[in-house]
């Protein structure tokens, strides 16, 4: 049996740039270990790896589909794609986000823990609402290790902090003693051990992968709910026995319960502004037909459409105040 690369799998949202900069700046240049790093990052251009490199001795990439996992490297998800394990080689995809992200944390976790098991470490470091809790408990569950940023220190508390309400993490710590942590767990001597295979975690990773019968994947780890998946439309299941509550729909987007109140806000937002446009035009439209039933002579059907451009003008105006008083997401 082939020995897998011992790895380092980091997920960090808001605040993860000085912080991974931070801590790639105290891992020594014989780091045993591979390194794989998620920042949410969208679909936006990022040079996150040129920083990386430049503040510490390992030189990290942005990770290519199909390269080989590499002891020493980092490897950072590019822009608008999840990264993954697939055996000893990187794979990356742009199937569902995960909590309306992409990249996110929860995938490439999971493949880890599924691939390597007890040969991985997984980070959370600074970062807003929840990615990366259920796979730090993917990781646990398969045998590797769980680290976590002490939420103090972090930039933005809030994923560190729902990683220690729902995983049995092994270390907590400041960003400071992260590096000088992480060497110390890293083996490379360690005999190999086979993951322990949970049959969850395969469904959800098969349903990142757009692999297989997705209402197969879905009626063996989850109930349908009442809700709607704001990605999609379609509709939500509820994983089972999931703390935090998650959900996710057939095509594969996923979300807890926090990230789907936040994606719900936005959707709500964004309907708001859609129905005020569509008035907005209705506007404009009846008053051009003013104007030109003025110009024919016919005052009255002129004034009928002067009344309900005003009402609408009224519509606009009310929608406009419900915008503004809308409260914002509950962290």
């Amino acid at each position: 049996m082939k020995k897998k690369t011992p790895t380092v799998v980091i997920g960090a949202s808001l605040g993860g740039v000085e912080a991974l900069q931070t801590l790639v700046s105290a891992l020594p240049a014989d780091f045993p270990a591979a390194v794989l790093m998620v920042l949410h990052v969208g679909n936006h251009p990022s040079i996150l790896p040129e920083l990386l490199s430049a503040r510490g001795p390992l030189k990290a990439s942005h990770a290519i589909d199909g390269e080989p996992v590499r002891a020493g490297h980092i490897h950072v998800a590019p822009p608008d794609h999840h990264l993954l394990v697939d055996g000893a080689r990187l794979r990356l995809t742009r199937g569902p986000k995960e909590h309306h992200s992409r990249p996110a944390i929860d995938p490439l976790f999971r493949s880890a823990a599924l691939e390597s098991g007890p040969m991985v470490v997984g980070v959370v470091l600074t970062g807003r609402l929840d990615d990366g809790t259920a796979g730090l408990q993917a990781i646990k569950e398969c045998g590797g290790i769980a680290v976590v940023q002490t939420p103090e220190d972090a930039v933005e508390p809030s994923m560190p902090a729902s990683a220690l309400k729902y995983v049995r993490v092994d270390h907590c710590v400041p960003l400071a003693q992260m590096a000088g942590l992480l060497v110390s767990l890293i083996d490379p001597k360690d005999a190999p051990a086979a993951p322990a295979r949970v049959e969850r975690l395969v469904h959800e990773h098969e349903l990142t992968l757009s692999r297989g019968d997705p209402m197969e994947h879905l009626e063996a780890i989850a109930k349908p709910s009442a809700f709607v998946c704001p990605d999609c439309k379609g509709g939500l299941w509820e994983v089972a026995d999931s703390q935090p509550v998650r959900y996710l729909c057939h095509t594969g987007h996923a979300f807890t319960i926090r990230t789907l109140q936040h994606a719900q806000a936005e959707g709500t937002e964004a309907a708001l502004w859609g129905a005020i446009r569509a008035l907005q035009e209705r506007r404009l439209i009846l008053r051009r037909m003013e104007a030109l039933q003025r110009q024919d002579g016919d005052v009255t059907a002129a004034d009928r459409l002067q009344t309900q451009e005003r009402q609408l003008a009224s519509q606009v105006d009310a929608l406009q105040r419900l915008v503004e008083r809308m409260p914002e997401p509950v962290e």
